[in-house]
């Protein structure tokens, strides 16, 4: 493994750009088809892109799928694609901007979960830091009222399923390696969305298969730079630039889908992202 965070954070900047492109076309297919049957069809191509790159580095594809905690495995691919079925249904009742938003606070979730789950010791600062980010969440949510849009729930559901499939794969990282991990992720993702998305099936016109292409491209081209960042830099040094997503997801609704930033949102973010790069700070300390 290299040591170069220049290119590292050169790499997770371009890999949070396509990220962003990537929520901007679901939004604009979910707004005209079923969510179900968009996160399906970009499955498909995922699963041939992990199958590919999994198998290249473990030598077949029995190597790749060889492991002792299937159980695991099958629960953390099944909950990916679930959680991305509702960030996209989150896009497309809240939009880019406030559905990232929201979504920002995952790091904080997984930093507090992290003990009871993985019996990880956090201490009193990050414990700090988690309590304002989610202060930064109630900002964003502005409970009570008459403004709050219970559709905001869809965003924080989709951040919780994040961040626990963020410690189920650092859990199942103790005994398999990154590429198992990649391979269960894609091809039972796309097992469960097939059993599910088939029926949900939609004639979709010339244009938006293209879109639907390059969905997928996106898809798989974001993977592999992520996979890149990790391999030429620690992820300590390049984690806190994946916030980036929320900059340019927000530039893209703005700009794009004519979404508006209010005040609570851009202050509430602020917060959340504070919190959230304080902890990886922490974090990195503590290690």
């Amino acid at each position: 493994m290299q040591n170069n965070p220049r290119l590292g954070i050169l790499l997770m900047t371009a890999t949070t750009f396509i990220f962003a492109a990537q929520d901007g076309i679901s939004q604009h297919l979910a707004r005209n088809y079923n969510v179900l049957m968009i996160v399906m069809i970009r499955y498909w191509f995922f699963a041939a892109f992990v199958i590919t790159i999994a198998t290249r580095q473990s030598g077949s594809i029995r190597a790749a799928a060889q492991t002792t905690q299937p159980i695991l495995q099958i629960t953390r691919g099944a909950l990916l694609a679930t959680e991305i079925c509702v960030m996209v249904t989150a896009f497309v009742y809240l939009g880019l901007v406030e559905s990232h938003a929201i979504f920002a606070c995952y790091p904080l979730l997984i930093a507090a979960l992290s003990g009871p789950i993985l019996g990880e010791k956090v201490g009193w600062r990050r414990w700090v830091a988690i309590g304002i980010g989610f202060v930064g969440v109630l900002v964003i949510l502005q409970p009570g009222f008459a403004v709050f849009s219970p559709a905001a729930l869809i965003a924080l559901t989709s951040a919780f399923m994040f961040a626990l499939y963020g410690l189920l794969t650092r859990y199942a990282a103790r005994r398999d390696s990154t590429a198992t991990s990649f391979f269960w992720t894609g091809t039972v993702g796309a097992i469960v969305m097939t059993v599910i998305g088939i029926w949900a099936w939609q004639p979709m016109s010339s244009t938006d298969w293209a879109w639907m292409a390059l969905l997928c491209v996106t898809g798989a081209s974001g993977h592999w730079l992520l996979i890149k960042t990790y391999e030429v830099a620690e992820a300590s040094a390049v984690q806190p630039f994946a916030y980036l997503q929320l900059v340019f997801a927000s530039a893209i609704g703005l700009t794009i889908f004519g979404e508006t930033l209010r005040w609570n949102v851009a202050l509430g973010g602020a917060i959340v992202v504070a919190a959230g790069l304080f902890t990886l700070w922490r974090a990195r300390q503590a290690d």
